[in-house]
């Protein structure tokens, strides 16, 4: 049964993506009626900039960085349907004047009269005094300022909840809290993608000019506008099925752009090369998109199958990001394929004719017959400085999304900042245990609850409460920073301490240890997924087991130096004036899968390139060596090229004010050039030197399957003269 549905899906594979057919006949319609195309290109356009350009404030995923069916996710939704209410309050308001001061209590009325409002606590007006040995923890230490803690209830929007209270209060009070940096981080995020857009487009435009000088480089910038509009279409559609995180759009803006752009330029670069050897529009166009139009679609699904592993976590961030780069991948070949043959027929006169350098000439030729003659060396030194750059990786420590990821001019970010330094942190800390036990239980309850204040890292415990249908609550707080290895530590202790009765914890600590949890539990799935997936595509393409094993290699280096970049500087605190932000201490734990996912893509992409090139060379009859070298001298170019412009693309989420989003851009940047400038021009062609005709091994029976499936050139090629 799995057979037969792997050959089935093979099969659909490849008439769909990979028969020549098929591809010719996107030739022959390209030049049949390229104004039609081009035309409903344009419709499609406008389109996908009405029904996909508001997709920014419509996906709607709420808490995306957790897990759902975590510990603390479960003991959030049990109290939440007892008391319909937040078991801990999700809005600070920081009030700068004493308890004393009738404006606290004004404050703490208006905030109570908003609807969704369930509780406001706030400190008592006597008794308050700094030195007072029962010092109110909603007081800061000096007595000068006051805390406002507000519970929202549980079916109120948090982001709607949070805009009526900010219309109502004085300017001087400061909003803080989870639910207020949850909004804010939405917010910032919409407002770096605005940036970003801005950024890009033009950058990409000056560089894409550059490249082509004329009117051939606004065809990627062309292409990259409907991509990316395609693919907010299509997650608006999905987002009414499965909720998305708005997050997924500034991936797809720079994933999108960059594919769309690499895609583009091969195919451009291909058609310019085939009429500057001498070939008609038609029979150009035809060889473009036999070659260049099926290394496109090679990429494309390679790139969608290494996002989608993203989809085996549970938290809705991974899963928005990994649908959000597919859907992207997809569309971007899709656009390419579909749309850019029309607009290459109707401006053939003005694109130019490419006059490709003589086989076994140029630059690039002579790198690589360079790099061959000490393969050896090159492979040993090049990987010995790529493990250097990536050995931070080693030492890397797990940071969260919380307030600190905020710039400083946000007011979430103040109040975690002067509540950490000013108001005492007995309390700053809260851990909520969700007990199921009959209201008799009060005894077994309050010995679990001595017991718990017993642990270490546990600094107050309140007395249990019965919140009705066999619910207990049990209010702590633990010692340290929630994402700290402290409060984590205390949390691991929380949950194994023994009870008689089912307990949940919940709390920012412990949401941030069951999220590390469940992504430690999914890990080695996501990378086995990931492995097969990259291997099964590669063996397609070229027929040998080596060269896919050895991809996944070249691959995981690529993704660890851009690890460890991210961990030399954002860990560790360097750069924070040029780069503008502030250090969490460690790195935010989901955007190492997402960097490495982007990293097995965008790498594999530019695997798929040179090696389809290689293996043209071999097939026409070279030697290992010499079809290496062809290879590199026909893609060197195209690949540094499109690895400059992917870098502008996805880099421009650099200049985000939200440090998670900074680093992915940034991480994604380093894995890109590393990628086409050091691994695919020194590591790559070294070990296919030193490997030699092994390169192309592949036992009997695959050999055999894979004639018979017919992806090879030689197959392409043969089909397509039969036809």
């Amino acid at each position: 049964m799995c057979v037969a549905r792997a050959w089935t899906t093979i099969n659909v594979f490849r008439s769909h993506l990979m028969e020549p057919g098929m591809l010719t006949s996107l030739a022959r319609a390209a030049v049949r009626k390229p104004r039609l195309i081009a035309a409903l290109g344009l419709v499609l356009f406008v389109a996908a900039g009405v029904f996909g350009g508001p997709a920014t404030g419509l996906l709607n995923a709420t808490n995306s960085f957790e897990a759902p069916s975590s510990p603390s996710s479960r003991e959030q939704a049990l109290i939440e349907r007892v008391t319909g209410a937040e078991p801990s309050p999700g809005v600070l308001a920081l009030v700068p004047a004493p308890p004393s001061n009738s404006s606290v209590q004004k404050v703490a009325r208006l905030i109570a009269t908003v609807p969704g409002v369930a509780h406001v606590a706030a400190p008592p007006r006597t008794g308050d005094a700094p030195r007072s040995r029962h010092h109110s923890p909603l007081v800061s230490r000096d007595g000068r300022e006051s805390l406002l803690a507000v519970s929202l209830r549980a079916s109120a929007d948090a982001n709607d909840v949070v805009a009526a209270i900010a219309a109502r209060i004085p300017h001087d009070v400061l909003l803080g809290g989870s639910d207020v940096a949850g909004k804010q981080v939405d917010s910032q995020a919409s407002k770096d993608l605005g940036f970003a857009e801005l950024l890009a487009f033009p950058l990409l435009a000056l560089l894409a000019f550059l490249i082509f000088r004329g009117i051939a480089a606004l065809l990627p910038v062309a292409v990259g506008g409907v991509s990316v509009l395609g693919a907010f279409s299509v997650l608006r559609i999905v987002n009414t099925q499965l909720a998305l995180s708005s997050f997924a759009l500034n991936l797809v803006i720079g994933v999108g752009l960059g594919l769309a752009v690499d895609y583009s330029l091969l195919l451009v670069w291909r058609f310019r090369e085939e009429l500057g050897e001498g070939a008609e529009v038609d029979e150009a166009l035809t060889a473009t998109l036999r070659t260049a139009g099926r290394t496109v679609s090679f990429s494309a699904v390679t790139v969608a199958a290494a996002m989608l592993t993203l989809t085996v976590f549970p938290q809705r961030f991974l899963v928005s990001m990994g649908i959000g780069g597919a859907v992207v991948a997809l569309v971007a070949a899709a656009v390419s394929v579909l749309l850019l043959p029309s607009l290459m027929v109707l401006l053939a006169p003005r694109i130019g004719r490419a006059r490709p350098e003589p086989a076994g000439t140029g630059h690039w030729y002579r790198l690589a017959h360079a790099v061959m003659r000490r393969p050896l060396l090159v492979a040993a030194g090049t990987t010995a400085v790529l493990l250097l750059v990536a050995s931070p990786t080693l030492g890397v420590r797990w940071s969260g999304v919380d307030a600190t990821v905020l710039p400083t001019s946000q007011s979430a970010r103040v109040v975690a900042g002067v509540v950490s330094r000013a108001f005492s942190a007995q309390d700053q800390n809260p851990v909520t245990i969700a007990a199921r036990a009959p209201a008799s239980d009060a005894r077994e309850l309050a010995a679990y609850a001595t017991r718990l204040g017993h642990l270490a890292g546990i600094t107050t415990v309140a007395a249990p409460r019965y919140l009705g249908s066999g619910v207990w609550e049990l209010q702590a707080s633990a010692a340290g920073d929630p994402i700290g290895f402290r409060a984590q530590r205390t949390i691991a202790k929380v949950e194994t301490l023994p009870a008689s009765f089912t307990v949940e914890v919940g709390g920012a600590a412990a949401q941030f240890h069951d999220q590390r949890a469940a992504i430690a539990q999914r890990l080695p799935l996501a990378l086995a997924v990931l492995a097969v997936v990259t291997v099964a595509i590669l063996w397609l393409m070229t027929g040998s087991v080596v060269l896919p094993v050895k991809a996944l290699v070249m691959n995981a280096l690529t993704a660890a130096t851009a690890t460890g970049v991210l961990v030399f500087i954002f860990q560790d605190g360097r750069l924070t004036g040029p780069l503008a932000y502030t250090s969490q201490g460690g790195i935010e734990q989901t955007n190492f899968l997402i960097l490495a996912a982007v990293a097995f893509a965008l790498s594999t992409d530019y695997g798929v390139l040179l090696l389809t090139r290689i293996k043209e060379a071999r097939d026409a009859g070279h030697d290992n060596r010499e079809a290496i070298a062809l290879g590199l001298q026909r893609t060197g170019r195209i690949v540094t090229a499109s690895a400059t412009l992917l870098a502008v693309a996805i880099g421009a989420f650099a200049t985000s004010k939200v440090i998670f989003l900074k680093e992915i851009g940034i991480g994604a940047v380093v894995a890109v050039l590393v990628d086409a400038f050091v691994v695919r021009s020194a590591l790559v062609p070294s070990l296919m030197a030193l490997l030699g005709e092994w390169n192309w091994w592949s036992p009997a029976p695959l050999r055999a399957l894979h004639r018979r499936i017919g992806l090879s050139e030689h197959a392409v090629r043969a089909s397509t003269s039969e036809r």
